[in-house]
């Protein structure tokens, strides 16, 4: 199988054309993971490997590319994973096919997240291919929205979104939102008070001296580009900004028309992966409403804090994600790593012959 390493994503509008002109399988498969790679992580760690067969992609987990201070369990790590699972099977199901997807397949193999097998043919549905759309359109955008309320009829629809991935999502509102960006405030002084959170923060930081395909931007600490090029530096050795941080993101979080809390009813990996894709879901459904939105995830990441977002919501379980939504200009898209690199060998199997 000949796979080119480019990252460019408006390469996959001249891929999809030749595809779905001629969808053959391993055309199909070698684009879906071009999609997939497009899906949020954590600290824009990508932190997923892929191996193909003659009609099948298995999903592992990078652990390589593991947050141990702010995600010890690998919880955020999976939920990534889950993300770029569900814009796979976007993909995949956009080009006509029909898929079957196996969670967890292994036991004895933790890192092997999930199997999806084409399984013949399929004429793929609105929703499907307003979805992959939007795959290229969806970035996280980090700056203040407009004050311009979101119809509550989105609203109900990302939680249909969610709910269709077995995960629940409440909206943070009056008192609850009110609170809710206290705790990211909190969330984000008690995190930067610990060097060792802030080293590993730098460690994902880029400096703008090295080009990287992985990391963040300055922006997320809402640093200017001469600002960003320290950034690495100071934050390894100063707690730097952190009150700025704070009261900025808890201004995000209450000038932000929709504050969402996105949570599973059980704590373990098989509901992580199902928040990832219902978090997928939910992000390209706003995306294709022409909404933007962000991460404020401090407080689910602090653990004395979480079980407050959780009675804040109204849900039993865990809350997994906050998101903040609303409109504002498109952001910029953060790079990503070659297609090589997120390569696992490829598997060796009789071929299979598909309808």
């Amino acid at each position: 199988m000949i796979l080119s390493s480019t990252t460019a994503e408006t390469k996959l509008e001249l891929e999809f054309a030749d595809l779905e002109a001629s969808p053959s399988v391993e055309g199909s498969l070698v684009h879906a993971l071009r999609c997939a790679a497009l899906a949020p992580s954590s600290h824009n760690s990508q932190p997923w490997l892929f191996q193909l067969s003659e009609s099948r992609i298995d999903l592992f987990a990078d652990r390589s590319r593991a947050l141990p201070v702010v995600d010890p369990f690998d919880r955020e790590l999976v939920i990534s994973c889950g993300a770029a699972l569900f814009q796979l099977r976007v993909a995949l199901q956009r080009l006509g096919w029909r898929t079957q997807v196996d969670v967890l397949p292994d036991p004895h193999t933790p890192d092997h997240l999930a199997r999806v097998v084409l399984d013949g043919r399929e004429e793929p549905c609105a929703e499907t291919r307003i979805l992959y759309e939007n795959l290229t359109l969806r970035h996280t955008n980090r700056n203040p929205f407009e004050a311009r309320a979101v119809p509550s009829t989105l609203v109900a629809e990302f939680v249909r979104c969610a709910r269709s991935e077995g995960s629940w999502l409440a909206a943070l509102e009056g008192p609850a939102k009110f609170e809710a960006a206290q705790l990211i405030s909190e969330a984000d002084q008690r995190q930067f008070r610990d060097p060792h959170f802030r080293r590993e923060l730098a460690a994902w930081m880029s400096s703008g001296h090295i080009q990287r395909r992985d990391g963040l931007p300055g922006s997320v600490l809402g640093l200017g580009p001469i600002e960003a090029t320290l950034a690495p530096l100071l934050l390894r050795t100063f707690r730097w900004k952190d009150h700025e941080r704070a009261a900025r993101d808890r201004e995000l979080a209450l000038g932000s028309p929709l504050l969402l809390a996105l949570g599973s009813w059980h704590e373990e990996p098989a509901e992580w992966l199902a928040a990832g894709q219902a978090l997928a879901h939910v992000l390209l459904a706003a995306t294709a409403a022409g909404l933007q939105a962000s991460f404020l995830n401090q407080p689910v990441e602090v653990s004395n804090f979480r079980h407050r977002l959780r009675e804040l919501a109204g849900y039993a379980g865990f809350v997994q994600l906050v998101l903040r939504v609303g409109y504002g200009p498109a952001s910029a898209a953060t790079p990503r790593r070659r297609l090589d690199e997120i390569l696992l060998e490829t598997l060796a199997e009789p071929t299979q012959r598909l309808p």
